[in-house]
């Protein structure tokens, strides 16, 4: 393992699809960086998604415009880092079963639309047509956004690590960050780094690097499963889009499969019963794919916030910075996330107010406004 440098304008922890773009963007804009990750790049949560970018989430605008602005970034993906990202256009179906939900979605479909976003109201026979799989009976309505995308996650790592490396980045996996000091110095099992500016992108693990800082960041861990299951002979040719209900359940198409994802048992629910329980939704939802056995796909885990929104912002106090909590919603945000926190390594002003994405919305006093 060859030594770190003696200091560097930026360290950035993680190396994920957030802390690669992080990288990528500060280096492209003359900044020193450094990049540490404790194992593969991508290995954490980014390996954890169902591959699908997308721009609409449901009473959210905020995030919607960080994927909005996300989403174009990776449509000029190819020509900028020479990677294809496989895009291809799938759509996303977000399924209504009370009648708040679907006031809800007026509540807010104009400010969806300010930022950005091209969703419309569906009527439960129409999302039946979207998705043949559906009973249009067990729904009131439904959300329906064109503007969803099937990718490769591991292209975008690659495109955004190598596009970093060769703006003057340098990138260390199996690095794990063991100490950080007030003076900004990063301990490593390759040795120790000093940097004018910390920046903690590290998923599931943001948490453990901030408090080495004695940072708070409060986000948790959340392991997921995906499953897949055979796709029934009635299912239409063309992919299915992403459809999601309001329990959770979410499915895709998945080559000839389907992707099937519905969180993980409960700490008090055995396998069995929570495999049964996704049975069950998926039964009554999508009738054709009733009694068909879901298979093990793969695991990992996300890093959470408290209310499902990333954290994206500055501690007051010291020059650390923090791009973590996305929720299982990174991957749809890691190109504004790591403009947003160029910009305030850079301090200069974002596109929008970022205000709302700092930690202080849920740490009283803690961290103020990046």
């Amino acid at each position: 393992m060859s030594q770190l440098p003696e200091r560097t304008d930026v360290v950035v922890i993680g190396g994920g699809v957030i802390g690669n773009s992080i990288a990528c963007q500060l280096a492209e804009a003359g900044v020193g960086t450094v990049l540490l990750e404790r194992g593969a790049l991508g290995s954490g949560s980014s390996g954890t998604t169902a591959g699908v970018v997308r721009s609409y989430f449901p009473g959210n605008p905020l995030i919607s415009s960080l994927a909005v602005r996300s989403l174009a970034a990776y449509h000029a993906f190819t020509e900028r880092t020479g990677f294809d990202l496989g895009l291809r256009r799938i759509g996303l179906l977000v399924l209504f079963t009370d009648e708040h939900q679907v006031q809800d979605f007026r509540d807010t479909q104009a400010a969806q639309q300010a930022a950005g976003v091209d969703v419309e109201l569906v009527t439960a026979a129409e999302a039946g047509r979207l998705n043949p799989l559906v009973d249009e009976r067990t729904i009131l309505a439904a959300a329906w956004s064109p503007e969803a995308y099937a990718c490769d996650p591991a292209a975008i790592v690659r495109g955004y690590a190598t596009a970093a490396q060769q703006a003057g980045a340098i990138l260390r996996t199996e690095t794990p960050v063991t100490g950080i000091d007030p003076d900004g110095r990063v301990h490593t099992p390759a040795g120790s780094i000093r940097a004018d500016t910390i920046v903690c992108a590290a998923g599931p693990w943001a948490g453990t690097v901030a408090a080495m800082a004695d940072v708070h960041i409060p986000v948790t861990t959340y392991p997921v499963d995906m499953l897949l299951t055979d796709t029934p002979a009635s299912a239409p040719r063309n992919a299915l889009p992403m459809t999601i209900h309001p329990s959770s359940l979410r499915i895709r198409s998945w080559g000839d499969r389907i992707l099937v994802g519905m969180g993980r048992p409960a700490p008090d629910e055995t396998r069995q019963s929570w495999l049964q329980r996704v049975s069950h939704h998926l039964g009554t939802t999508f009738p054709a794919l009733a009694g068909d056995g879901l298979e093990y796909g793969w695991s990992g885990d996300l890093d959470v916030s408290p209310d499902g929104m990333a954290f994206i912002g500055r501690d007051p106090s010291r020059p650390f910075l923090y791009a973590a909590g996305f929720s299982g919603q990174g991957l749809c945000q890691a190109p504004a996330a790591g403009e947003i926190i160029r910009n305030l390594v850079l301090d200069k002003k974002s596109w929008t107010d970022t205000a709302g994405l700092s930690t202080a919305r849920c740490l009283s006093g803690s961290a103020e406004a990046g």
